[in-house]
């Protein structure tokens, strides 16, 4: 079958994207056919933000135009960009004539302390999200967390007995569960139309590597160890992990945070783009809550990271077009599909999706996820994406990471979550590090 790859149907979906959000507050196509106004009854959800950065600022733009919320306050270890938050809310506000009530934060800790916030958006590089979101549970905040859900896999076991311990909503930003394409490459592999399936190819790139970048004076407004955290006290400060922006004239980031492609802050596309394609692969194959049983890296007799599962299914980290595209293949008995960020692909054109769930719109412009994260905060259900889905699909993530960093084959037990055969300990040692003092997780 995998001969006949290239060869796929004349009719492919392929969709434009945009920065939109980026920039300023457009308003978002779609919104009103995906909610509708709440009723006068409802409680306005008063919403604060952690972590004001380039995707923060595109979560605020989907936030702010929900029916039914009000964004209150945001916190930022960067001076400039509490100043350029504070900034856009009052702006939204003015422009639809509304009194702006937002106050900006330093740390964190105080934001939580405010007892008329009823849910937070954490949006902070990785490192930081388990140990922000913990806290947020146990001061009865609901939360809306960016993926990879945690750092660490021991971070997702604590992070996710927090989440039901204090009877929070945590939604993970894994918004691909909420596209049309992504749907219905689901249920044609879980309503067995593919057969079964045999190898999945789940494109997301390389792991991370160390960290070298040179030493770069840290920016005045900029509290560079609150910006570590419990991260090691000796990584210097480059531009490319924090971008800078400007105010006067207005400039936003110009790039990602660098944080995610480094060993020392972050777990490479690995973590990055396997919290989107890993997870769909797993919610493919009903593996949400599971997980592989056998993890190899790239390099022990294979060429791409591996994972293999329980049913003999197994996963590559391999490009499935010349594109390099990230995105995911499923090779079925009768058939395979490719799905991407506004793209399908099939072997057969009647596993092509119907138009009427075509996309229609740049992909960033989509919040459905986050609408149906305050759909979830007002009937206190589970979101699309819960804790238990965000931490298996995390976990996947880190034991690739794990297996690369070992440079050996791995392997796992996700019953227990814990190593299986690892003699020396090695691999169990890797599920978690010493944060430095004063930080805690618990």
């Amino acid at each position: 079958m995998e001969k006949d790859a290239k060869k796929g149907v004349s009719r492919r979906r392929f969709l434009g994207t945009t920065a939109a959000g980026m920039a300023g507050l457009a308003v978002l196509p779609g919104l009103s056919s995906c909610k509708q106004k709440p009723a006068a009854t409802d409680k306005t959800i008063r919403m604060g933000f952690i972590g004001m950065g380039r995707q923060s600022m595109f979560l605020l733009n989907g936030f702010l135009q929900i029916p039914g919320t009000q964004v209150v306050a945001g916190c930022d270890v960067y001076g400039r960009k509490r100043k350029r938050f504070e900034q856009r809310v009052t702006d939204f506000y003015a422009e639809a004539g509304q009194k702006a009530d937002v106050k900006t934060y330093e740390k964190y800790e105080d934001l939580l302390a405010r007892e008329d916030i009823d849910a937070v958006v954490i949006a902070v590089p990785d490192h930081a999200h388990a140990m922000i979101a913990v806290a947020a549970c146990k001061a009865g905040k609901d939360v809306y967390l960016e993926k990879p859900m945690t750092f660490t896999i021991k971070e997702g076991q604590v992070l996710r007995q927090a989440v039901r311990d204090n009877d929070r909503v945590l939604a993970i930003g894994s918004q691909q569960r909420s596209d049309p394409n992504f749907q219905h490459a689901v249920e044609l592999v879980q309503s067995g139309k593919l057969g079964k399936i045999t190898k999945i190819n789940a494109y997301v790139g390389a792991p991370p590597t160390p960290y070298t970048l040179p030493e770069e004076p840290i920016p005045e407004d900029l509290n560079w160890d609150r910006w570590l955290g419990p991260l090691a006290g000796d990584i210097h400060f480059n531009n490319e992990l924090n971008p800078p922006i400007s105010l006067d004239p207005p400039q936003d980031e110009q790039f990602w945070g660098g944080w995610r492609w480094y060993k020392e802050t972050g777990g490479g596309f690995t973590t990055d783009w396997g919290a989107h394609m890993f997870d769909i692969a797993q919610w493919g194959l009903g593996m949400d809550g599971s997980g592989p049983i056998e993890i190899s890296p790239i390099g022990d007799g294979t060429e791409f990271m591996q994972f293999k599962y329980a049913d003999g299914t197994v996963m590559t980290s391999e490009p499935f077009d010349e594109k390099l595209t990230k995105g995911v293949k499923f090779w079925g008995e009768t058939g395979w599909i490719e799905v991407a960020r506004g793209y399908f692909n099939a072997s057969d054109e009647k596993f092509m999706p119907a138009e009427s769930v075509a996309d229609d719109g740049p992909y960033e412009t989509k919040i459905p996820h986050q609408v149906n994260f305050i759909e979830a905060v007002r009937e206190r259900k589970d979101p699309v994406v819960p804790v238990e889905i965000g931490h298996s699909s995390a976990t996947v993530c880190n034991l690739g990471n794990i297996a690369c960093d070992l440079k050996r084959t791995i392997k796992w037990d996700p019953d227990t979550e814990t190593f299986v055969d690892d003699e020396d300990g090695a691999a169990t040692a890797k599920l978690h590090y010493e944060y430095r003092s004063p930080w805690t997780l618990t």
